[in-house]
């Protein structure tokens, strides 16, 4: 046996005799067994990071997987930052849970961790959506959130996500130092008892009916309003009872449920992978709508800050995608503004791979629109003191519809808000497809795509990174028949970035930090956006097609047209970032 080997079993060993979980150590006694030394290399070999807003990994044995000692480093890691400010450990964590596997056993071990080091603990009652632990942390005025969840990541995931006093997602240099402060902690050397026993902690069951009442005033159903039959699936996630009770309290009827779906279930048995994006995963959404004869469907993800919407269409349902959805609620809301008084300078905020639609919109109506980097953490944020922030969505089916409430994307308070307008077209005879119609003639079809590139094996990451790198260097000239001209994010756009002109908005006081992403403006009409992943082997390519469409007869055709001129456009700079591509 080699020193290596020696030391990669030892580590084990100790790890092992320090987990209070049997299965995790089960799977520790099968490795250190099965002599595998790739295997314990893996997962030990360094331990899990702690990023942006928090840490996401697959669940199992290891510093390198996301486990009870590995949460327990996390959470010990927390606390002591928290501890060292009297003001912070007062105000203390709301701590929250979705229904993942381990998730409850992760956050009330987190929760344990916090209050036997002297910081105040709020819990939730239940798993619950994301949505409400964001929101009880205004709610309550708590100094932190911890919420244990993996979102819409695989089965195998789960994840402890930290928001900050203002209810959104922690933001750089916090992440720094809490990261270092976690770094420090031995997780062979925490406080004794750390995983069983009584603690003191104060019940959050308040907070949930208060998120309920907030987001359901800010929706009710307005007499005589059509009654649509919507159907609705939580994706075996925590979003169902919470979207009822909402939908219950606004004065709307019950929607029909997805039953294989409804459910919490760690297990996800009816879909490959929990995310409403991926292929097939709304199949049986569908088939209900069909047997139901349903106008809307409405689709959580499984931590329920995620809304997908299906809407009928002349050869079947399709899936609106996040642009879409994103426009749709952006033109509510401004319409909203613009139809009463919107004191304070309101903002409406999007991201740099989302479509640009949003800004005209706002140009319209006279409201400013910032496009931030990719994230809620500065979604949210969007406003500050040049005014409050309205409404933010990003492309990946989050929304921010009621930021006054949530500082976070809410796929409750979304759904609340499609609905109302879906009801609304109803009662002028008009669908959202028609509305998005509209959008269309008045302010130019925008259609959008997106692509992954995956590298495989362990110098996948550095692969990519060396590929995206090239292109900075040695942009094309050409993308798919089109001259390119290049918006580089990383080159000091302290601010957010204005993407219709490729050029930096300034935001004083606000700066954002400089990021891995490139703009490939091609020709006047198209752009696509380039943004390594960071934490996986990924780029993920963006494209965005913008035509101006003179009829309504005229638009099937123009779809048609700017899709399969995105995918060109995607083909193109998927092709160039091959190795020898440039």
């Amino acid at each position: 046996m080699t020193g290596q080997q020696t030391g990669l079993v030892a580590a084990a060993c100790a790890w092992r005799d320090a987990d209070p979980d049997p299965e995790t150590r089960a799977e520790l006694d099968q490795l250190i067994a099965s002599g595998d030394d790739a295997a314990l290399a893996g997962r030990f070999e360094g331990a899990l990071a702690f990023g942006t807003a928090g840490i996401r990994a697959a669940m199992g044995a290891g510093p390198m997987r996301l486990n009870r000692l590995s949460a327990a480093r996390v959470a010990a890691g927390l606390a002591r930052y928290a501890a060292a400010d009297p003001a912070a450990a007062a105000a203390g964590f709301v701590v929250g849970y979705d229904g993942r596997a381990n998730s409850r056993v992760f956050a009330t071990g987190a929760a344990r961790i916090l209050s036997r080091a002297g910081v105040r603990v709020w819990l939730l009652p239940r798993a619950l959506p994301t949505p409400v632990l964001a929101f009880s942390v205004r709610q309550l005025h708590a100094a932190y959130g911890l919420m244990v969840t993996a979102s819409h990541n695989p089965r195998e995931d789960n994840g402890i996500k930290v928001y900050v006093a203002d209810g959104g997602q922690l933001v750089p240099p916090d992440d720094e130092h809490i990261a270092a402060v976690i770094d420090a902690v031995d997780p062979l050397r925490l406080p004794a008892g750390w995983a069983d026993g009584p603690f003191e902690f104060t019940p959050a069951d308040d907070a949930v009916s208060a998120y309920v009442s907030a987001v359901a005033a800010g929706g009710r159903r307005p007499p005589g309003t059509p009654e649509l039959k919507v159907v609705h699936t939580a994706l075996h996630g925590v979003g169902d009872t919470t979207l009822r009770s909402v939908l219950a309290a606004a004065g709307w009827p019950d929607p029909v449920p997805v039953a294989a779906q409804r459910e919490p279930d760690p297990a996800f048995p009816t879909v490959p992978y929990p995310n409403p994006e991926a292929p097939g995963v709304l199949d049986l959404a569908r088939a209900a709508a069909e047997a139901a004869g349903a106008d809307l469907v409405l689709a959580n993800d499984p931590d329920a800050d995620r809304l997908a919407v299906m809407v009928p269409a002349a050869d079947g349902w399709r899936a609106l995608t996040g642009d879409e959805l994103g426009a749709l609620l952006g033109d509510a809301v401004l319409t909203r503004l613009t139809s009463g008084s919107a004191p304070g300078n309101p903002v409406v905020a999007t991201t740099v791979v989302s479509s640009s639609l949003l800004r005209r919109l706002a140009q319209a109506a006279g409201v400013r629109c910032v496009t931030t980097l990719t994230g809620f953490k500065w979604i949210a944020r969007a406003g500050g003191d040049a005014g409050p922030l309205r409404y933010g969505y990003e492309q990946a089916l989050g929304y921010a519809v009621r930021p006054d409430l949530v500082a976070d994307k809410d796929g409750i308070s979304a759904a609340l808000l499609v609905l109302g307008v879906a009801a609304e077209q109803a009662r002028q005879g008009r669908t959202l497809a028609g509305r998005l119609d509209d959008l269309a003639l008045a302010h130019g079809l925008h259609v959008t795509r997106e692509r992954s590139l995956r590298a495989d094996g362990p110098a996948a990451l550095a692969q990519l990174a060396d590929a995206v790198e090239r292109v900075r260097k040695q942009p094309p000239r050409l993308l798919a028949g089109q001259p390119v001209t290049v918006t580089d994010l990383r080159d000091g756009a302290a601010g957010v970035v204005d993407l219709a002109g490729g050029t930096a908005e300034r935001d004083p006081g606000r700066p954002v930090p400089p990021a891995d992403v490139l703009i490939w403006h091609a020709g006047s009409d198209a752009r696509v956006m380039i943004r390594p992943s960071g934490t996986e082997p990924v780029i993920k390519l963006y494209a965005e097609v913008v035509k101006q469409v003179g009829s309504r007869s005229e638009l099937a055709a123009a779809r048609a047209t700017a899709a399969a001129h995105a995918a060109e456009l995607l083909a193109a700079a998927a092709a160039v970032l091959e190795p020898g591509g440039a």
